[in-house]
This record gives structure tokens, C-alpha cells and sequence, in this order.
């Protein structure tokens, strides 16, 4: 059910204080807002993000190695082969594009992870961990889809909190682009395309409705300019 957005301008302050609490360089003042005042907001349905990870989970799995019929099987079977976009299935298939790539969607899928409950936080400093493939789907086991579903107690965030963690990863991918530019030392593990991989899932999962908002884009829609 869509809720009224939190302030954007209260939601802004507190990811630039994280900003100045990382010691990292602040947005310039002009930097946009994702939302305004007033807008309507909404998280997709748990289902939804649940078959987005999944389809993640044997994206990762075909850069690892999984053999294609494999991951085809797997995704035919747990009815998620019309989820894919045409890029993704055309490297689970085929092959074809970058395994290292997909293999960065590991950051997208550690997002969706904490938007179902199954993360804890998303830690500005840290990669995603390595206990987060124990809770997905278990692809080398053959776990079904509907299986992980059932194991699974899943918790989906509320759409507010999604969206003061999607101001604060608009704002540190930009922060961490310009430690890259700059040659400035990053607080932590994290660069610049893990923020980005994370803004990427928050993007695609918090949907905002408002003056300036179009229709809720797809996966390969998500726009992650700054």
C-alpha cells in the first residue's frame, strides 16, 4: 500500500551527516533530490524482489561456472525465465557478455537481500558477506525455488526505510566516484560500483508516484546517472 515519502530534505541531511561521519566528500548543494515533497511511495511486491534475487542468485552461479542447461533447467522449473531481461538470458543460455559483469551484480543481490529481511544492514564499509549465498536458493544442491521460499521467513522493509537507504547510496555512489576522481582514500572496503550495484536495487525496488515520476522502469531501465 503506498504511503506518503518521508521528508526529502530531512532524508538528505542524515545521509550527508553519514557522509561527514565516513569523512567523505559531501555532494555539491545543487545535488538533487530522489523524491519530493508529497510524493506517494511503495515497496514491489516481496514475491517480486524474491524472483529479481533469484534470477541474481544463477546469474552469479553461470559467472562461477554453472553449467548454461543448468541454469536454464533451474529457472524453467521455478517458472522465472520470462523474469530475465533479454541480456541476462542471453548470457545464461549462451554465454554471451562479461562473467564479470554479472558476477557484480553480487552488490544488487545483497540490496534485494536486505529488502527482504534476509540481510541485516547494508554496511557502507563492506562487501557483501560471504554467508549471503547460505541464504539464497542453493543451486549446487538443486534447491528448488519454491523450496528456498518455504525455508525462507522473509521480513520486506518498509517502503520509508527503503527509500532513506536509497538517498544515502544516490548520494555515496556519488562520494565515492569523486574519491575516485580525486584520488582520495576510500573509509572502507567499498568502491564506487558497489554502491552503485546497491543504488541500482533500491532504484529498482522503491517506487515513488508524484509529478515527476513516470512509470516504474524495469531492471535494465533503472536510470543510474547522477
Amino acid at each position: 500500500m503506498s504511503t506518503t515519502a518521508p521528508d526529502p530534505q530531512r532524508v538528505r541531511e542524515a545521509s550527508l551527516e553519514e557522509l561527514h561521519r565516513l569523512r567523505l566528500p559531501l555532494p555539491p548543494p545543487d545535488f538533487p533530490l530522489v523524491w519530493e515533497p508529497g510524493d506517494q511511495i511503495d515497496l514491489r511486491p516481496g514475491p517480486e524482489i524474491e524472483a529479481r534475487a533469484a534470477c541474481l542468485n544463477v546469474l552469479l552461479a553461470r559467472a562461477h561456472g554453472m553449467p548454461p542447461e543448468l541454469g536454464v533447467q533451474w529457472l524453467a522449473e521455478a517458472r522465472l525465465v520470462d523474469r530475465l531481461t533479454p541480456p541476462e538470458w542471453a548470457f545464461v543460455a549462451d554465454g554471451v557478455g562479461a562473467d564479470g559483469v554479472f558476477a557484480g551484480h553480487v552488490e544488487a543481490l545483497f540490496a534485494l537481500a536486505w529488502l527482504l529481511g534476509l540481510a541485516l544492514d547494508l554496511d557502507p564499509l563492506r562487501g557483501a558477506p560471504e554467508e549471503l549465498m547460505e541464504r539464497l536458493p542453493n543451486l549446487a544442491a538443486g534447491e528448488p525455488f519454491a523450496a528456498w521460499r518455504r525455508r525462507t521467513l522473509v521480513a520486506p522493509r518498509s517502503a520509508p526505510a527503503a527509500a532513506v537507504q536509497l538517498d544515502l547510496y544516490y548520494c555515496l555512489a556519488w562520494s565515492l566516484q569523486e574519491c575516485a576522481r580525486s584520488g582520495l582514500p576510500l573509509p572502507g572496503q567499498l568502491e564506487a560500483w558497489q554502491a552503485g550495484q546497491r543504488r541500482w536495487a533500491l532504484e529498482w525496488a522503491v517506487v515513488f508516484t508524484g509529478p515527476y515520476h513516470g512509470e516504474a522502469p524495469g531492471w535494465e531501465q533503472v536510470d543510474l546517472t547522477i
